[in-house]
């Protein structure tokens, strides 16, 4: 079936579908550079450990270091992680749902072309 004879209700569908690939394949990036970032923060945080409370310390802030001091930099990335872990469970849930509408659109789409070249029966739609 060529894209020409392609019904507009199937080209709708598969829209929809590209759609929530492209979610999903957005989340999955998200969760990527989360890994990543989680990463990070736990080699700094075991770094920290390692330096004496009186040693200095510096942050890098964009292309400048400030000096801080261990507490504050702990107190910091632990709160980072925090975050990170919240963000991590709020992808996790998207990336379910987009997977759950995923199956949902191809069952769909598949039901659709069984039934031919028909528009879907949802649709108020007399032969010509």
């Amino acid at each position: 079936m060529s894209a020409g004879q392609m019904p507009p209700w199937l080209q709708e569908q598969l829209m929809k579908l590209q759609q929530s690939q492209q979610n999903l394949q957005s989340i999955m990036t998200q969760k990527q550079h989360l890994e990543m970032e989680k990463a990070e923060t736990e080699k700094a945080l075991e770094e920290l450990k390692k330096v004496g409370d009186a040693d200095a310390v510096y942050k890098q802030a964009g292309t400048v270091l400030l000096k801080s001091t261990k507490k504050d930099l702990v107190d910091e990335l632990e709160e980072k992680q925090e975050m990170a872990k919240t963000r991590a469970t709020v992808l996790e849930k998207q990336e379910t749902r987009v997977k759950e509408t995923l199956k949902e659109q191809e069952a769909k789409i598949t039901e659709m072309m069984k039934g031919g070249s028909e528009a879907p029966k949802t649709e108020d739609n007399p032969r010509k």
